[in-house]
């Protein structure tokens, strides 16, 4: 039987179609394809080409009972319809789906039905209980940027090699790694997380090779170190960039032989251990700055994984969205119906400096914040709304000024100018108050003792 409508009578549609980040059909009011969208091509198996003309039901092969009779009854009274199901794609795997089935209306009689599938592989795969202490997103994406990183995942787990991610803050850098452990041979061992720009270098080498009993004022226990609770698993060292020069050196040592000494002890111990390595630095450009050994950044590089920014990856902002707003609404038991379309064009069109991880927030922000049906642009963050404006840099009297106020009886006073030696002179005369007690002298200054070890260090005072 012939169409109700044709694509020539909408030029716009498959771009239309292809916009959205689920698999798409479009029936007649015969149940016959019409047209069907990329993603649905990916989750079928079967193309555009082959499937125009052909009866629904032969292409989506479903387990919903009267799957023709409810789109019958959706095309006659007008209701959307929601179910979960499944489909058998071509390769006769079954895909677990999110149906919306709703109909189309032009000039005033209906034409045709639009049937939404959404894959819940991946929220299945893994059920994440916001509320929990271990909540933490999957990896989601269906821009071919993140298929290429899936594919190349598939590669990485299957060796033993050293892997260095790299990527901007918040593109999922760690869940690529956790990710990577899991797929692995070793996927039962231990995977152990440390940030290496998280503690002062003394703290950091105790962390991760351990230490004997008296090996320093404190120790007054032996401790494993991260490396050896990460025998015969995965160690992900986080921020590497962040690691010091002599700790780099040891670093080398254990990729090279597994083996180190841990501190104060005069006995080797050896692991066997996967080092995944992560940075949002560019550790090509600190290597020629001198703050990161060249020969580790080899041994750390065999294998690169970069994660791509979110504004890059084309779809998967919408994706992501639908999918962190339907978990936050389940944790806090709240029903939407979405995104308002201003909201939505605001959210697409914003730039995501935070990558994957501000996205997040964004949501779960707005699900807090929203006592409506809907999400809407008042209830989004302001900084997402209204961008804040680029503060103008300060010239360097403002500095000279700020300095005097600071120092009115010192003669650093007349010669520092920017604000960055105002603070490396408060520091060095806070020290020489406390006669170099680090504790005392971070009290005085109102910070913790982190801050100003890595204040310490950024300036060259230690």
């Amino acid at each position: 039987m012939k169409s109700t409508f044709t694509l020539q009578s909408l030029p716009e549609l498959m771009e239309l179609l292809n916009a959205i980040p689920h698999g798409v059909v479009l029936l007649d009011t015969d149940l016959c394809i019409v047209a069907m969208n990329r993603f649905l091509e990916a989750m079928t198996g079967f193309t555009a080409h082959e499937a125009v003309g052909v009866y629904g039901d032969f292409i989506l092969r479903s387990n919903l009972s009267g799957n023709d009779q409810l789109c019958k009854k959706v095309l006659e009274d007008g209701q959307s319809v929601v179910r979960d199901g499944n489909i058998i794609n071509k390769s006769r795997l079954i895909i677990p789906i999110h149906f919306t089935i709703s109909r189309i209306v032009k000039e005033g009689r209906p034409t045709g039905v639009l049937i939404v599938l959404e894959d819940m592989s991946a929220l299945q795969a893994a059920k994440v209980d916001y509320l929990g202490s271990k909540a933490r997103s999957e990896i989601i994406g269906h821009s071919h940027q993140m298929e290429a990183i899936f594919e190349l995942m598939a590669v990485l787990a299957r060796t033993d090699a050293s892997v260095l991610i790299t990527g901007e803050t918040g593109t999922g850098k760690d869940q690529i790694a956790e990710q990577l452990h899991k797929s692995s041979s070793r996927a039962r061992q231990p995977f152990v997380k440390v940030n290496c720009g998280a503690l002062p270098e003394a703290l950091l080498e105790s962390e991760l090779f351990g230490h004997v009993k008296g090996a320093f004022t404190g120790a007054l226990n032996d401790h494993v170190g991260m490396f050896r609770l990460a025998d015969k698993g995965t160690i992900f060292l986080t921020e590497i960039g962040d690691l010091s020069l002599q700790l780099q050196v040891k670093l080398l040592s254990v990729l090279d032989d597994q083996e180190f000494y841990p501190v104060g002890s005069s006995k080797k111990v050896s692991v066997n251990v996967r080092v995944i390595a992560a940075t949002h630095r560019t550790l090509k450009e600190e290597v020629l700055r001198g703050r990161f050994r060249e020969d580790l950044y080899y041994r750390l590089n065999v294998l690169h994984l970069h994660m791509p920014p979110l504004r890059e990856r084309d779809g998967d902002v919408r994706l992501l969205l639908d999918y962190f707003l339907r978990h936050f609404s389940e944790a806090l038991g709240k029903n939407f119906q979405g995104f308002s379309r201003k909201a939505i064009k605001l959210l697409t069109h914003y730039s995501y400096p935070g990558n994957v991880r501000e996205l997040r927030n964004i949501v779960e922000y707005a699900v807090n914040i929203c006592q409506q049906a809907q999400i809407d642009v008042e209830d989004l963050p302001q900084f997402v709304v209204k961008p804040p404006p680029q503060v103008p840099r300060q010239p360097a009297i403002h500095a000279q000024s700020l300095t005097s106020s600071i120092f009115p009886d010192s003669s650093a006073a007349r010669s520092i100018s920017s604000w960055a030696e105002v603070e490396k002179q408060k520091i060095m005369d806070t020290l020489k108050q406390t006669g170099g007690k680090r504790s005392e002298a971070a009290e005085l200054l109102g910070w913790g003792r982190t801050t100003l070890w890595r204040k310490l260090k950024k300036y060259g005072l230690n």
